[in-house]
């Protein structure tokens, strides 16, 4: 019988994790279809893997050669199975009983073409760590919205096949937000739900963790030309008057500075100063105005809260 989700999980070297992953995966939901998908792997991956396959826990897939996220996703979807399809990173966590209550609900609404939810930050162990995200879990049209943001975390995502006749496939040119640019292709169609709890961890970046990630200043330029060349050359933003696209490329690019900001932030108080010399970098070069702008507001509300904080010392 056909399962009813296709949970996709890429791998590369990286053993211990899968497992973790892969049982989380099993405890998520009462009818999934687990897919890994092992790029090339050279450690024990194969053989924990064909094990896994010979007991019918996994459906294994296996590249001959390494393939970008993107790719290796694509090689999922194109074995899968279900008419309902999920993102599992080998470093993340499905959370249990998650994958079932999500589908409860996106059965409940079929115009909606995906269901997401929170997620945990998570530390290296996979154990939640300070808070989640988003905060605020829209739903409805998200179209502009996720023009101007990706606060959808993958692993909290549930989205029907069906979505990728009309969309395509994942854009593998893009690493690192080619899941942002598949939210947004979905939802510039469909409506998009979303339940208001944690249903994943997600394994939080940082300057000395390695994940692709953890450069953000990659990232910030591949989303710069993403949203010029491609999201704002979309039927729907085509066909936006004048004033919704300048709102669009404002938004973007102030969401995006901000951002810079913290990040630069980040690393200088993590005392790393390459990614910090990277970051600020690349976003004084890119958003000039609205980083200066941003840095400069910063600055002063940590002068005035250290202003406040020292005068109510003194009263005591």
């Amino acid at each position: 019988m056909m399962p009813k989700v296709s949970i996709i999980i890429p791998t590369r070297n990286r053993c211990r994790l899968l497992c973790r992953a892969i049982e989380s995966a099993q405890l998520a939901g009462t009818d999934v279809e687990i897919i890994v998908v092992d790029v090339a792997s050279d450690d024990a991956t194969t053989n924990v893997c064909a094990a896994l396959s010979d007991r019918g826990v996994i459906h294994y897939v296996r590249t001959s050669r390494q393939l970008a996220p993107a790719a290796a996703r694509n090689a999922g979807l194109l074995s899968s199975t279900a008419p309902y399809i999920s993102f599992l990173d080998d470093d993340d966590i499905r959370l249990p009983g998650s994958l079932d209550k999500q589908l409860a609900r996106l059965d409940s609404e079929p115009e909606a073409g995906m269901i997401y939810g929170r997620a945990f930050y998570g530390d290296d162990n996979g154990e939640p760590a300070d808070g989640f995200y988003p905060e605020h879990c829209p739903e409805g049209d998200l179209f502009w919205e996720l023009m101007r943001w990706n606060f959808i975390p993958c692993p909290a995502v549930i989205f029907r096949r069906a979505c990728l006749t009309r969309i395509g496939l994942l854009d593998d040119e893009i690493p690192g937000i080619e899941d942002w640019d598949l939210w947004v292709r979905i939802a510039e169609l469909y409506p998009v739900i979303s339940v208001a709890e944690p249903v994943a961890i997600w394994r939080r970046s940082n300057p000395s963790s390695h994940q692709f990630t953890s450069r953000g200043e990659k990232l910030h330029k591949t989303a710069r030309a993403l949203h010029k060349d491609k999201w704002l050359r979309l039927p729907r933003a085509l066909a936006a008057n004048s004033a919704q696209r300048r709102k669009a490329k404002h938004e973007f690019k102030s969401t995006a500075a901000q951002q810079l900001v913290w990040e630069a932030a980040s690393n200088l108080k993590a005392k790393h100063l390459p990614g910090f010399a990277r970051v600020a970098f690349a976003g004084a070069l890119m958003y000039p105005v609205d980083v200066s702008r941003k840095t400069l507001k910063t600055l002063l509300n940590r002068r005035i809260s250290t202003n406040k904080s020292f005068n109510e010392n003194r009263l005591l």
